[in-house]
C-alpha cells in the first residue's frame, strides 16, 4: 500500500475522495429522514432512494461520453456541479418543496454514476496495474470506516439544525474535492475523438465484457450473488422479529457488518495479491455464502451477530477483487464505457432483488429466504471456480512474482 502512496498525484486524489465520500455517508440517510419529517410518508422516503437510482439506468449513454473527455477535468467539473445541485436542499421547509429534494437526489443519482467512472479511469493513470488492487482497497475501508459514523452524524445534525446544514457540509466536501484535484500534475492520454455509430458505441463496454472470457464468466458468477442478495434488505426486520429485538436494532446490526466491512477492506489487497482477482471473488461469496446460511440456521444471537461481521468482511473482499480485475482487463480508451456497462449489470440484478426480497418476504420465512440466498452464492462461486480454475491456479502459482514487483519500488 506504501508504493500506491508513493505514486504521483494519488494522494491528493485519495484526499479529495475520501473528502466527498464524508460528506456523502453524512447526507444520504438524512435525505430520506428529510422526506419522512416533512411528509410522514415512509413510502416517500423510500422514493428518494428510487430517484437515485434512476441515472444508471441510463449509464451507458454517460460512458460515451466520459471516454471522449480527460479524467481530471470531468472529476474537478462533476465535483463542482454535484455541490451545487446539492445546495438548493437549503430552500427546502415543507411538503410542498419536496420536488427538490428528488430532484436532487436524482441529480445525485447522476453524480454516483459519473465521477466513480471517472476516478476508475485516472486510477489507469495515476497507479500502475500491479498497483491498482492497493488503491481499490483503501479507497473501499476508508468508505466503509465512515458508513460507521457517517449516518449517526448526519442524523445528529439533522435533528440539531435541520437539513440545510447537512446539505452545506456535503457541497464544501464536493468543493474540496473539486479543488484538490484541480491541484493534481498529470499528462493524461488524449482521449480518443474518433465519430462511431450510435449503437455501437452504446454497447462497447457491454461488447467488452462479454467478449473476455475471464470478466465474463466471474460476472455471470457475481451476477448470481446480486440477483438474491438484495433478499437480505426486505428480511432485515423479520429478522428483529424472531429474536424479539426492536427496530432501532438494526442500527447495531449495521454497525457489526460495518466493523467486518473495514476489516475486510483492510486486508482485501492481501487476498488479492496471494490468489488473484478471481480467486478472491470466489473465496468473497464462500465466505459470504456461510455466514447466511449460519443466520438461516441459528436462533443465537450472539451466533447470529458474528455472523454479520463475517458478512461484513466478505463484501469489501468481492467489490475490491471485482473492480480491479475490470480495470486490468480494460482497456483505458473504454474505460468509461466499460464502467458504465458494469453499473448496469450490478445495478440491475440488484434491483430486481430488493423487488422479488419484498415480495419473498410475505410469503416465506426469512430462515427459507436466506437459505436460498446461501445456495445461489454457493452455485455461482462453483460456477467461476469450476469454469475459471485455471485462471485462479496460475494466479496463485503467480503470487511470488507479483510480492516482488510490489516490494521492489524500481519495478516497472
Amino acid at each position: 500500500m506504501k508504493r500506491t502512496f508513493a505514486c504521483p498525484g494519488f494522494p491528493r486524489l485519495y484526499a479529495a475522495l475520501s473528502t466527498s465520500a464524508l460528506g456523502d455517508s453524512i447526507l444520504l440517510l438524512a435525505l430520506s429522514m428529510w422526506v419522512k419529517t416533512i411528509t410522514g410518508s415512509n413510502a416517500q422516503a423510500g422514493l428518494t432512494f428510487l430517484f437515485m437510482m434512476v441515472p444508471s439506468l441510463i449509464a451507458p449513454v454517460f460512458g460515451v461520453w466520459i471516454d471522449r473527455v480527460r479524467r481530471k477535468p470531468l472529476l474537478v467539473w462533476g465535483n463542482v456541479l454535484s455541490a451545487l445541485a446539492v445546495l438548493p436542499l437549503v430552500l427546502v421547509r415543507s411538503e410542498s418543496d419536496l420536488w427538490i429534494v428528488w430532484v436532487v437526489a436524482f441529480l445525485y443519482g447522476v453524480s454516483f454514476t459519473v465521477l466513480p467512472a471517472g476516478v476508475n479511469g485516472l486510477l489507469k493513470e495515476l497507479v500502475p496495474d500491479e498497483a491498482l488492487v492497493d488503491a481499490n482497497a483503501v479507497l473501499q475501508t476508508t468508505k466503509e470506516g465512515f458508513r460507521l459514523f457517517g449516518p449517526l452524524l448526519g442524523a445528529g445534525l439533522f435533528a440539531w439544525t435541520g437539513g440545510w446544514l447537512v446539505a452545506v457540509i456535503d457541497a464544501v466536501s464536493f468543493f474540496i474535492a473539486a479543488v484538490v484535484i484541480a491541484s493534481i500534475r498529470i499528462d493524461e492520454t488524449i482521449p480518443d475523438q474518433q465519430s462511431e455509430r450510435v449503437w455501437p458505441s452504446l454497447t462497447t463496454g457491454v461488447r467488452h465484457l462479454g467478449a473476455d472470457r475471464v470478466l465474463r464468466h466471474t460476472l455471470v458468477g457475481f451476477g448470481l450473488m446480486l440477483l438474491v442478495i438484495g433478499f437480505t434488505e426486505s428480511s432485515i426486520y423479520a429478522i428483529l422479529d424472531a429474536f424479539e429485538r426492536p427496530a432501532t436494532f438494526a442500527g447495531v446490526l449495521v454497525t457489526l457488518q460495518g466493523v467486518g466491512a473495514v476489516i475486510g477492506g483492510l486486508t482485501s489487497n492481501a487476498i488479492v495479491r496471494r490468489i488473484g482477482e478471481v480467486g478472491t471473488t470466489v473465496l468473497g461469496m464462500i465466505l459470504l455464502a456461510l455466514p447466511i446460511g449460519v443466520i438461516a440456521w441459528t436462533s443465537d444471537l450472539t451466533v447470529m451477530l458474528a455472523a454479520l461481521i463475517v458478512i461484513g468482511v466478505s463484501l469489501p473482499w468481492l467489490f475490491v477483487a471485482v473492480m480491479t480485475l475490470v480495470q486490468r482487463r480494460t482497456p483505458q480508451s473504454i474505460m468509461g464505457r466499460v464502467s458504465m456497462a458494469l453499473e448496469v449489470l450490478m445495478g440491475t440484478p440488484q434491483a430486481i432483488s430488493l423487488a422479488v426480497g419484498a415480495l419473498l418476504v410475505a410469503l416465506i420465512s426469512y430462515r427459507a429466504i436466506f437459505l436460498v440466498i446461501a445456495l445461489v452464492t454457493a452455485l455461482g462461486a462453483a460456477y467461476i471456480a469450476g469454469l475459471l480454475r485455471r485462471e485462479i491456479a496460475a494466479d496463485i502459482a503467480d503470487a511470488p512474482a507479483r510480492a516482488q514487483a510490489t516490494a521492489d519500488p524500481s519495478a516497472p
